[in-house]
């Protein structure tokens, strides 16, 4: 596809009172846990701030052990990256981008790519994520470098339940559904239907979450707060890599693209972004309660299964 379907830099940062600074997010590294290797992604990123009017991006690009040697390519995978990098520069203009290509998707392997995001980002952000499963807990110490804020994916299948998402030093991103007037402003904001979301089978809540009337008996509750993941919402993604014989333009959605631009947003801020700061009363994210829709689990008045916090 030849130009933009979805959403823009600037639509998006006008829903959501994001900063328009070109200096945004500056001394500030953002790292990108992904797997395989994008090998366009540099030139795709410059064609998207090119394309936006943003700043060209301080852009590097590893392995999982920070070497030079990138794994083998997978089209569905560069999709994702692209989407990561080119958001991350979107909303954070002027912080460096770091992107960590794990081997495979292997567990092994994301988890050694986490440890090296870790040592050199203080936002690092995950859009993959694995079903929960009895063991999660004993690798949730790879989410707990002290001084890092950790982004995940809640998932895109409704009321569904992704480590790393329910660890509970990590900020899970949910999604909502965005409807907008014909001028690009907000109409009304959502909970999207697929967005991941409920209550952890084996993982405890940090003890900051407040869940207010919803009750998970003792049990980490997903997602945390929300932000735009619905595809038919969805945000423009340039990738040259061909995937389903397509290349080009996308329009993207699902709880990837939520997590990353949280995790832009945390780094503009400059705080770290943990369950302490995103509960904290008064509050010091400025968040929309989202009182319209479901995933399985209703929207409702303060914190829900559908968007968290709003």
């Amino acid at each position: 596809i030849a130009s933009p379907t979805g959403l823009s830099p600037k639509t998006i940062k006008t829903v959501y009172g994001y900063s328009t600074s070109e200096q945004a997010g500056a001394g500030q590294t953002i790292a990108l846990v992904d797997a395989y290797n994008d090998p366009n992604a540099a030139s795709d990123l410059e064609t998207f701030s090119k394309t936006y009017g943003l700043p060209a991006a301080s852009f590097t690009q590893v392995n999982q052990t920070g070497g030079s040697s990138l794994p083998a390519t997978n089209s569905g995978w560069d999709l994702e990256i692209s989407l990561d990098i080119e958001w991350a520069h979107a909303l954070a203009p002027d912080a460096h981008i770091l992107l960590v290509e794990a081997s495979t998707n292997s567990l092994s392997n994301l988890l050694a790519a986490e440890n090296y995001a870790a040592k050199h980002a203080n936002y690092v952000s995950n859009s993959w994520g694995s079903s929960e499963f009895s063991s999660e807990s004993a690798y949730d110490s790879y989410f707990t470098q002290p001084g890092v804020s950790y982004f995940a994916a809640s998932g895109d299948t409704a009321s569904s339940l992704l480590w790393p998402s329910v660890s509970p030093d990590v900020t899970s991103a949910g999604g909502t559904s965005l409807a907008l007037t014909s001028g690009g402003t907000l109409a009304q904001e959502s909970a999207w239907s697929e967005g991941g979301g409920g209550c952890s089978r084996y993982e405890s809540p940090n003890p900051a979450q407040q869940t207010g009337s919803v009750s998970c008996a003792g049990r980490r509750a997903t997602p945390d707060v929300s932000l735009d993941a619905d595809p038919n919402s969805g945000v423009s993604v340039y990738d040259s890599v061909a995937y389903e014989r397509q290349s080009g333009w996308w329009t993207v959605g699902g709880t990837s693209a939520s997590t990353v631009m949280l995790a832009a947003d945390a780094a503009v801020s400059g705080a770290d972004v943990n369950a302490q700061y995103v509960y904290a009363s008064p509050a010091n994210i400025p968040l929309r309660d989202i009182i319209l829709g479901s995933n399985g689990h209703p929207a409702l008045t303060s914190f829900d299964l559908a968007t968290g916090l709003g």
